[in-house]
């Protein structure tokens, strides 16, 4: 996987995008922010918890992403393991649609799982095939939770965006209700949580 996402990287960080947008606190979570908030999805009674809580998480995650000057890089942006497929034991990425430019933790975090131990080993493992193909800088790796958190702001108001559309009431039931956004205030509040930890880092490294 690690090499496979390497080659990946080797052939999109030569040149930019040129239609294509980027991966930044502005599309993913102040325009998020700004339109769930004037949308009228959220629940009038959770409202204000949203609207506080995202503006202290965007406060902190401006502040971390001062602390690492990277090299933006054309990204597939959506690398989870479902967009993953296995063919003569090589990894084969599918699914470009939201390819954007961005650093390319953006593409490594997502492979991650489980606790910090298993994250840590997990990366290690991609790292070592990754750098066959291409060089990693590891000041990126204070990206990964402001990363996650700008995702999970993003893909609330994608869904929003789309809400008209017949076909995703069907797909997402769960979207409209005071259940769901009661459940993503709590999962952004454990992301700030994690905005305070110490970032993941690789055994013997620098962070």
């Amino acid at each position: 996987m690690g090499r496979s996402l390497g080659r990946l990287h080797a052939i999109g960080a030569p040149s930019s995008f040129k239609h294509r947008p980027a991966i930044d606190i502005q599309s993913y979570g102040i325009e998020s922010r700004e339109f769930l908030l004037s949308s009228g999805y959220i629940p009038d009674n959770l409202r204000q918890a949203y609207e506080t809580l995202t503006r202290d998480l965007l406060t902190t995650i401006e502040a971390l992403f001062k602390q690492c000057s990277y090299t933006s890089i054309r990204l597939h942006a959506d690398c989870h393991p479902g967009n993953i497929l296995w063919r003569d034991e090589h990894a084969v990425f599918v699914d470009f649609d939201d390819c954007r430019m961005g650093p390319a933790v953006q593409d490594l975090w997502m492979l991650l799982s489980g606790d910090r131990q298993d994250q840590t080993a997990q990366l290690e493992a991609l790292l070592e095939g990754y750098e066959m193909f291409h060089e990693f800088d590891e000041a990126e790796l204070v990206l990964i939770e402001p990363l996650r958190t700008l995702r999970m702001m993003h893909y609330a108001a994608w869904i929003a965006r789309r809400w008209n559309d017949p076909a995703f009431p069907s797909t997402f039931p769960w979207f409209n209700t005071e259940r769901y956004w009661a459940e993503h205030i709590l999962e952004l509040r454990e992301q700030f949580a994690n905005l305070q930890e110490e970032p993941l880092s690789r055994p013997g490294g620098n962070f």
